[in-house]
C-alpha cells in the first residue's frame, strides 16, 4: 500500500501505521482469531466504495443511486453461496458478534431457552456469557467438555437438551481444538423441534477449503466472521435455509444496523474469490498440518495441550500446569520478544479469567506467510525459550533479534 498522501496530510497517523506495519513484519502472528489479507482485499477495503449509503437490500435501497453497489453485493452473495454451498447469504454484518445477535433475534423471543458452549470451556461470548447480550436476554443452558477427555461429550448434550427442551442449540466455539459432530447436533436438536445455529467463525476458512466437514448442510442457521481462517476482511456473514431468509434479513436490517459497509463487503465478494481458487484448499490443508505439527512439538518440550491435540488451526496449553507460568506471564514474555498470543482459559481451569493457566495458539497467519512443518519447529523452540527464560533479560534480547531475524525470511501480503 501506498501512503505517500497519508504522510503527507497527517505524518503522525502515517507513522503509527508505519510502526504498525513494521511490527506485523518483524514479529510472529499465532493470535487464532488473526490473518493477513491480500494486497487485493486491502485495495478494496480501501476503495472509493466507503463513500456509498445503501439502507436496505439489492433492489430495494431507501437511497438512489446504488445500482453498482447491488451488483458488487449481488456478486458476494453469489460467491458466498458457491463456496458454502449455502441456499441463502446475507453479507452485511459488520462482524461476528452483530451477525450472532441477528440470529438470536431472527429465531427467538427474549427469555427463550438457549443451549450452547460454556465460555470458559471454549465457547464464546455471545454464545451465554452473563455479561454479554445473549446472557442478559436469553435463558442459556451450558454445556461442557468431558473431564477427562476434554472434548464435547454429545451424549451429555443430548441428555441436557432432552431434559431442558432449547428452542435452539448452537454449536461453535472460540477456544476448542477438536472436530463438532454436526450431524449428531441436528439429530438432538429434531427430537426435541429446536433451532440448529453453527457459529463457525474460526474454522470457516478451514471449511471453505474442504479440511473440515461443513454444518452448512445440516444447520438451520450458520455464521462465520470473514477473517480469521477465511483471510477476508473485518466483518461476517449469515447462512440460512431459505424458509429463514426473509427473518435473517429482517433482524440484520432494520433490526440491528443501519447502512452497511460497502467497502467490506465488497472486499468479502475479494475474498470469497480467492478462496473458490484451488490454492486455497492446499493453504487450509497446510493450517492443519502446522498446527498438528505445532501441537505435537510442544507437547515433545513437556507442555500439556488441552484434549491432547487438534484438528482445527488452534492449540490450547495449559502453560500454569505444565510450567508454572500463568496465560498472563506467558503471553507478556512472548509480546516482548515480538511473538503475538493470547491468555485463555482451559476447561475447569483454577485461576481467573484475566490471569488464567492457558494460551492459545493458531496457525493461519504464519501460514499465509508460507511457513510450514520445518518452520513449526523453530516457532514451537521460540515459544519455550522464551517461557522458560521469562526472568533472563539477556536471552530475552536475544530472542528478540532472532523472533526479527526469522520473520523478515516470510513477507507478509500487502506490506511492501
Amino acid at each position: 500500500m501506498n501512503y505517500s498522501t497519508l504522510q503527507q496530510q497527517d505524518p503522525e497517523l502515517y507513522d503509527i501505521v508505519k510502526a504498525e506495519e513494521q511490527r506485523q513484519k518483524q514479529g510472529l502472528e499465532l493470535i487464532a482469531s488473526e490473518n493477513y489479507v491480500s494486497k487485493a482485499v486491502l485495495e478494496t477495503m480501501g476503495s472509493i466504495l466507503t463513500n456509498k449509503y445503501s439502507e436496505g437490500y439489492p433492489g430495494k435501497r431507501y437511497y438512489g443511486g446504488n445500482e453498482i453497489i447491488d451488483q458488487a453485493e449481488n456478486l458476494a452473495i453469489a460467491r458466498a453461496k458457491e463456496l458454502f454451498g449455502a441456499e441463502h447469504v446475507n453479507v452485511q454484518p459488520l462482524s461476528g458478534g452483530p451477525a450472532n445477535i441477528a440470529v438470536y433475534f431472527a429465531l427467538l423471543e427474549p427469555g427463550d431457552k438457549v443451549l450452547g458452549m460454556s465460555l470458559d470451556q471454549g465457547g464464546h461470548l455471545t454464545h451465554g456469557h452473563p455479561l454479554n447480550f445473549s446472557g442478559k436476554l436469553f435463558n442459556i443452558i451450558p454445556y461442557t467438555v468431558n473431564k477427562e477427555t476434554e472434548q464435547v461429550d454429545m451424549d451429555e448434550v443430548e441428555a441436557i437438551a432432552l431434559r431442558e427442551k432449547p428452542k435452539m442449540i448452537i454449536a461453535g466455539f472460540s477456544a476448542y481444538s477438536r472436530s463438532l459432530d454436526w450431524k449428531r447436533f441436528k439429530e438432538i436438536a429434531d427430537k426435541i423441534g429446536a433451532y440448529t445455529f453453527a457459529d463457525i467463525a474460526h474454522i470457516s476458512g478451514l471449511i471453505a477449503g474442504k479440511q473440515l466437514e461443513s454444518p452448512v448442510p445440516y444447520f438451520d442457521v450458520v455464521s462465520t466472521t470473514t477473517h480469521k481462517t477465511l483471510r477476508g476482511p473485518r466483518g461476517a456473514i449469515i447462512m440460512s435455509k431459505e424458509q429463514h431468509a426473509a427473518a435473517i434479513n429482517r433482524a440484520v436490517f432494520p433490526g440491528i444496523q443501519g447502512g452497511p459497509h460497502d467497502h467490506i463487503n465488497a472486499a468479502k465478494a475479494v475474498a470469497f474469490k480467492e478462496a473458490l481458487q484451488p490454492e486455497f484448499q492446499t493453504y487450509a490443508a497446510q493450517i492443519i498440518k502446522n498446527s498438528k505439527k505445532l501441537s505435537d512439538l510442544m507437547q515433545a518440550r513437556g507442555y500439556r495441550v488441552v484434549s491432547g491435540g487438534t484438528d482445527n488451526h488452534l492449540i490450547l496449553i495449559d502453560a500454569f500446569g505444565s510450567k508454572g507460568v500463568t496465560g498472563k506471564e506467558a503471553e507478556h514474555v512472548l509480546e516482548s520478544v515480538g511473538i503475538s498470543i493470547n491468555k485463555n482459559m482451559v476447561p475447569y481451569d483454577v485461576r481467573k479469567p484475566m490471569d488464567p493457566s492457558g494460551i492459545r495458539l493458531g496457525t493461519a497467519a504464519l501460514t499465509t506467510r508460507g511457513m510450514q512443518e520445518t518452520e513449526m519447529e523453530t516457532v514451537a523452540d521460540l515459544i519455550d525459550r522464551a517461557i522458560t527464560n521469562k526472568s533472563d533479560e539477556t536471552t530475552i534480547n536475544e530472542l528478540k533479534k532472532e523472533v526479527i531475524d526469522f520473520s523478515l525470511k516470510f513477507p507478509v501480503p500487502g506490506i511492501e
